[in-house]
C-alpha cells in the first residue's frame, strides 16, 4: 500500500506538471505551404474557389473516398460552403468569407469532430515567371485539449504540413489536367463568307511557325486598333503554302475589316480579299499544341469521305477566343477550313 500511495503520488504530479506544461504552451498556431504550379493564377484560382473541385485534389477525401460530403446551392463566392463528415477523417464544414479575385480566398474552416475547433484558412495566388506560387494556409487558436492532442502528435505543423504539401501536389496535378483537356470535332461542309482583311506575310520553316505568328499578329492587331478600323470577325492565319517535304510554310496573319483599307506604305500590313468558299469545317477546342492533330483530323475526313481538295483557294485557321482574356487553353477555340469542292 506504502509503495501504491508513492506510485499514485506520483502519476499526480506528472498529471500536475503536465497540466501546467501544457497551460503555458503558446495557444497561437500557423501551418503554411507553398507551391509554384506551371499555370495562370486565374485557372488555379477558379479551381480552388468552387468547392465543387476540392474532392479531386483534397488530401483528406484522398484518405476516405467514401466521404459523405454536402455543398452550398451556390459553391464558390462569399458564403459559400461545403461540408463533409467521415468515420476516418471526422466531420467538419468550411466557408469562404473573402474574396479577391485571382488573388486571395479567405475561409473558415470548422471541425466538429474527432475534437471541436474553429481557424482560418488563407489563399494567396502570386503570378511568376514560371506560373502562380500558392500559398496555403491555416490559422487558429488552441484550447488546452488541443494543445495537449497537439503535443503528443508532435505539433499541428508536422501533423497539418503534410497535408497541405499533399493538396497542393494534386492541385497542381489537377490543375495541368485540366489545361490539357481539348476536343476535336469535324462540322461538315460549310460556306466561308470571305471578305476584306489586313494583313502581314512570311515565308519560314515549319518549326518556326509558332514564333513568327507572335510576332506578327499583334502588328496586324496594332494596325487596327491604332487606325480605328472596325472589325469584321475573329483574326486568322492563311496558309498560302504548307510544304513538309521541303520544310517550308508561306503564310499570313489576317484580321478581317469591314471594308477595303488603303494602308500606309510604310507600314508592313497589306489589304486583301477573301471570295466566299466552300470549305470542310473542324473546330479544336483546346490549346494550340494540339492544331496538328485537329489538321490531321480533317484530312482524314476528306480522304474517307471522297471529297476533294480545291488548293487554289485559302487554307484557314480562325482564333474565336482570346488569349489574353481567356486563359485556359482548354477553353480555346479554333475553326480550320479546308477549302473543298461543292458538290451539291
Amino acid at each position: 500500500m506504502k509503495y501504491l500511495k508513492y506510485i499514485l503520488l506520483l502519476l499526480l504530479l506528472i498529471i500536475v506538471g503536465g497540466s501546467i506544461y501544457v497551460a503555458t504552451l503558446d495557444s497561437d498556431f500557423e501551418v503554411t505551404r507553398s507551391r509554384t504550379i506551371n499555370a495562370p493564377a486565374e485557372v488555379v484560382f477558379k479551381n480552388v474557389a468552387d468547392y465543387k473541385n476540392w474532392p479531386s485534389w483534397s488530401p483528406w477525401i484522398e484518405k476516405d473516398t467514401l466521404t459523405e460530403l454536402t455543398f452550398s446551392d451556390a459553391s464558390s463566392g462569399v458564403g459559400a460552403m461545403y461540408g463533409w463528415k467521415s468515420d476516418i477523417i471526422g466531420e467538419g464544414k468550411m466557408e469562404t468569407v473573402n474574396i479577391t479575385d485571382n488573388e486571395v480566398i479567405d475561409q473558415k474552416i470548422t471541425f466538429i469532430s474527432p475534437y471541436e475547433s474553429t481557424s482560418d484558412i488563407n489563399w494567396k495566388f502570386e503570378p511568376t515567371d514560371s506560373g502562380t506560387n500558392v500559398t496555403w494556409s491555416m490559422k487558429g487558436k488552441n484550447g488546452f485539449m488541443e494543445k495537449a492532442y497537439m503535443l503528443f502528435a508532435g505539433g499541428i505543423d508536422k501533423m497539418v504540413g503534410p497535408d497541405f504539401e499533399r493538396g497542393l501536389i494534386k492541385l497542381d496535378s489537377v490543375v495541368k489536367e485540366d489545361m490539357n483537356k481539348y476536343s476535336v470535332t469535324v462540322n461538315g461542309i460549310t460556306t466561308h463568307g470571305g471578305g476584306y482583311y489586313l494583313f502581314n506575310t512570311t515565308s519560314c520553316k515549319i518549326e518556326e511557325v509558332s514564333a513568327k505568328m507572335q510576332e506578327m499578329m499583334p502588328l496586324v492587331g496594332m494596325y487596327v486598333q491604332k487606325n480605328n478600323i472596325p472589325m469584321a470577325g475573329a483574326p486568322f492565319t492563311l496558309y498560302h503554302k504548307y510544304d513538309i517535304e521541303n520544310n517550308a510554310v508561306i503564310f499570313s496573319c489576317a484580321v478581317p475589316v469591314t471594308d477595303k483599307v488603303i494602308t500606309d506604305a510604310d507600314s508592313g500590313i497589306q489589304t486583301g480579299m477573301l471570295k466566299p468558299f466552300t470549305a470542310l469545317k473542324t473546330t479544336l477546342k483546346g490549346n494550340y499544341d494540339k492544331l496538328e492533330e485537329a489538321w490531321t483530323t480533317a484530312m482524314k475526313h476528306i480522304a474517307d469521305n471522297g471529297l476533294k481538295e480545291v488548293p487554289t483557294n485559302p487554307y484557314l485557321e480562325v482564333y474565336q477566343t482570346d488569349p489574353m482574356t481567356i486563359v485556359n487553353p482548354a477553353d480555346w477555340i479554333t475553326e480550320i477550313y479546308i477549302p473543298v469542292e461543292d458538290n451539291n
